[in-house]
């Protein structure tokens, strides 16, 4: 038997197995009770930045504001 049929027959059993299994603990963990929070604070991300401003007042004002 060569080794592509190996892990064919691999792939079509426990391979497809594992990955059924795998994809059930992820929607498992994704729809937990104790997730819902979690979700919250990542959709919010974008909007947690400072804003930009609008003016520039150049390299100096830059350097401040790294210090």
């Amino acid at each position: 038997m060569d080794t592509y049929s190996i892990f064919r027959e691999f792939a079509d059993s426990w391979g497809l197995l594992g990955m059924f299994l795998f994809f059930i603990g992820a929607v498992l963990m994704l729809f937990r009770p104790g997730a819902k929070a979690l979700h919250k604070d990542a959709a919010n991300i974008p909007f947690n930045e400072k804003p930009c401003r609008d003016d520039f007042t150049g390299s100096a004002q830059i350097a401040e504001d790294i210090k």
